[in-house]
This record gives structure tokens, C-alpha cells and sequence, in this order.
């Protein structure tokens, strides 16, 4: 009827991770607005709501970055596996493993001191995630299984692994009710930057700043980027696509684990939503920031806010139904902006209209 297409631009449009983000904004809340007050409410009365809940205090600011911190890395490990031309969908598995992995350490060293204990807990998180996503890796790199189908399988393996250790070696025999695990040493915490915020704000934002220095400075980020755009560009200047695969398979797992140490640090003890649906989410994070590592922060910053905003709302009479549209709307808005980018709309020639000229 209408015959449109959507065709590649020669060129996505300067400052598109921002302007799909606004534009997305701007119409969900326009049309968030039409439901807020065919449902009684003032429109202006709850988006104020939601932004002093989001940026109004220290307090709302550390609620909005304890967010934003797992959201980060886990559309970072997306993103670096999406830089090459790969998916990985294995993010909230790789989150339990990376907790998982510091549980262990946490057992083994209660005593540590809490630097010691810290340390040790995060670079064992790093090669939980990472181990996790190794799997995979050799899987595409050497008999070219699709990573999509082995990373989303895996999610499920790491939710009943964690679930059999908290039901059953791991299991709190102190505990009443549900089983849980025990509680970790107290200085296994990470040390509190403000408020409800920790210094996994800082850790977070040195994996994003490293990350994107070196992928746009080094050989390895060069040879990335060529594996990324053209495999047959990559095999003809030398660059192995085995060890690339490999390697950022690995390293986005390793990434993903990283924020399961994190949240296991902010935590008590390890339970059996520990990743809180955050790999899934980092999915969505990574496709407003386009894959692009540069852009995962500003998103992850303003998905955490959102978040923060539709849940500071139903405490005031919105229906939870309304707030989780509201977030919905927001989402779908900015990845269709997103979309158009990169793409553009084009009335397609049918067949007859060339038969007629």
C-alpha cells in the first residue's frame, strides 16, 4: 500500500546517539502525558516527580548511579562483542558467574583484610564471567556456532547453578523461610563513596574510559575495528578473526562479570537474583548507545534515572501498569529514533508503477 522501506544512509547522522535518545524522550513522554491524564493525573506534577527522584539530592544522585553502574557494564560487555559484529546475549549469566566466582573467594578468605578480600573478589568476578563466555568463543571461533544460541543458553545453566548452591552447599543453615546463602564477611563490602553509593561508581568509570582509550588508540582497537567492518579486509591485511573473536568474546564476558563483583559488593550475600534481569537490560543499553562504547555511559546514566523515576511514581499513586509503559514507551522511542540514524524511509518502485513508465 504504502510501499516503503527503510534504506541504509551513506552516512548516520552526526550526533545520533543523543538526538535518537531526545527525540525518543520527547514523544514518550508526549504521549505518556495522554495516559498519565486520562488516568487522573498531572502530567507535570509526576515528570517533576520522577527527576527530583532521579537528580534531586545526593541521595537520589547515588540511587541513580547505583544503578547506572551495572547497567554500564553490562551494555559495555554488549557493546565491545557488538563492535566486532557479534551478540552477546550471555550478559546475565556472565553477572551470576562473576558473583558466584567472588562467593568462592569470599569463603575461602574470610579473614583477608578488606582491601585484600576486595581485590581478590573482583578479579575472581572478572575470570567467572569471563570462563563463562569462553565456551562460546571457541564455539564460533573454530567451528562458527552462532554465539547468539550458545551466550543465551548459558543464561539458564548459570540461574541453576547458582540456584543449586544457595539451595544446597551454600545454603544458610541459621537461615528461616526461603534458603539463602550466608551472609558475606563484612569487610568484603565495597567502601561507600556517598550516600547509597560505592566506589564501584569509580571502577566502573575507569573500565568505560580504559576501554574506549584503547579501542580508539591501540593496534588492537585499530585491528577491531577492521575485523568488525569487513572479515575479508581483516584476513587480507593478516589480522586473525580467531583470536579476535576469541579475545572479545572473552573480554565482554569478563566485563559482564565484572558487574556481578560489584553488585555482589553492595550486597549482603549472594541470592538467586543476584543479576536483577541487568544483562538483559544491558542489551537495550547497548543498542541506544549504537554499539558504540562511548555512548554507553550517557545511556546507562540516563536508563538508570528512568528507572529510578517509574518506580518513585508508583509510590504516588500511578498504577504500576502506567510507570512500566512510561519506561516502555521511553525505550522503544529512543531505539526506533535510533534506527533512523542509520536508516531512512524510501518509497520502494513496485513492479507496475515500471511497467506504467
Amino acid at each position: 500500500m504504502f510501499n516503503l522501506r527503510l534504506t541504509r544512509r551513506e552516512a548516520p547522522i552526526r550526533g545520533g546517539q543523543v538526538l535518537a535518545f531526545t527525540v525518543g524522550l520527547i514523544g514518550a513522554l508526549a504521549l505518556g502525558a495522554i495516559l498519565l491524564m486520562v488516568d487522573g493525573h498531572n502530567p507535570i506534577d509526576i515528570y517533576k516527580k520522577m527527576a527530583d527522584s532521579a537528580f534531586g539530592s545526593p541521595q537520589a544522585w547515588s540511587t541513580t548511579l547505583t544503578q547506572a553502574v551495572p547497567l554500564g557494564l553490562a551494555g559495555l560487555a554488549v557493546a565491545v562483542a557488538g563492535s566486532m559484529g557479534l551478540w552477546n546475549i550471555g550478559a546475565e549469566g556472565q553477572i551470576i558467574a562473576g558473583a558466584i566466582a567472588g562467593t568462592w573467594v569470599a569463603r575461602l578468605g574470610p579473614d583477608l583484610p578488606g582491601p585484600a578480600l576486595i581485590t581478590l573478589m573482583l578479579l575472581a568476578s572478572v575470570v567467572g564471567g569471563g570462563f563463562l563466555a569462553l565456551g562460546p568463543a571457541l564455539a564460533r571461533a573454530h567451528l562458527g556456532v552462532n554465539e547468539i544460541i550458545t551466550t543465551l543458553m548459558l543464561n539458564e545453566i548459570a540461574i541453576r547453578i547458582v540456584r543449586y548452591l544457595v539451595n544446597g552447599p551454600w545454603k544458610d543453615p541459621t537461615a528461616v523461610g526461603f534458603p539463602v546463602a550466608p551472609e558475606l564477611p563484612e569487610q568484603s563490602a565495597l567502601p561507600i563513596l556517598f550516600e547509597r553509593a560505592n566506589i564501584g561508581v569509580l571502577i566502573a568509570a575507569f573500565v568505560l574510559l580504559a576501554f574506549g582509550f584503547f579501542a580508539s588508540r591501540s593496534k588492537w582497537g585499530y585491528e577491531l575495528r577492521v575485523a568488525g567492518s569487513s572479515a575479508q579486509a581483516a584476513e587480507y591485511v593478516g589480522i586473525s578473526l580467531r583470536t579476535k573473536i576469541l579475545t572479545v568474546l572473552v573480554l565482554s564476558g569478563a566485563i559482564a562479570g565484572l558487574a556481578g563483583g560489584i553488585r555482589l559488593g553492595t550486597s549482603s550475600r549472594i541470592v538467586e537474583g543476584i543479576a536483577e534481569g541487568w544483562g538483559f537490560a544491558g542489551i537495550i543499553v547497548a543498542a541506544l548507545a549504537l554499539m558504540r562504547p562511548s555512548g554507553v555511559a550517557a545511556v546507562a546514566v540516563a536508563f538508570g534515572a528512568l528507572r529510578v523515576g517509574t518506580v518513585a511514581i508508583k509510590g504516588e499513586g500511578v498504577p504500576a501498569s502506567i510507570a512500566d509503559i512510561l519506561q516502555a514507551l521511553v525505550l522503544i522511542g529512543a531505539l526506533t529514533a535510533g534506527v533512523f540514524t542509520t536508516y531512512r524511509l524510501t518509497r520502494s518502485t513496485t513492479s507496475k508503477e515500471v511497467a506504467t513508465t
